[in-house]
């Protein structure tokens, strides 16, 4: 599995996993992928992106995840 542009320094962005050394984390990527439904209008946004980008993202996000269980209780005022 290739993560090469996936990048984490101590001293860039507080350490946070970073693309390219990009000022875009990880975490920034994720949340962009699901506040633009239209990928054109995200690179548009963000031209600086590109599609390996975004799925390095997202392969670093869910390799990142613990396999653990959690319980979501039901919303009480719905």
């Amino acid at each position: 599995m290739k993560l090469d542009r996936i990048q984490i320094d101590p001293e860039r962005m507080n350490g946070q996993p970073t693309i390219r050394n990009l000022r875009l984390t990880v975490r920034r990527v994720i949340e962009l992928v699901a506040l633009y439904a239209d990928r054109n209008e995200l690179f548009q946004e963000y031209p600086e992106l590109e599609d390996e980008d975004i799925q390095q993202a997202l392969t670093f996000a869910a390799l990142s995840l613990d396999d653990k269980v959690i319980e979501l209780t039901p919303d009480v005022a719905a």
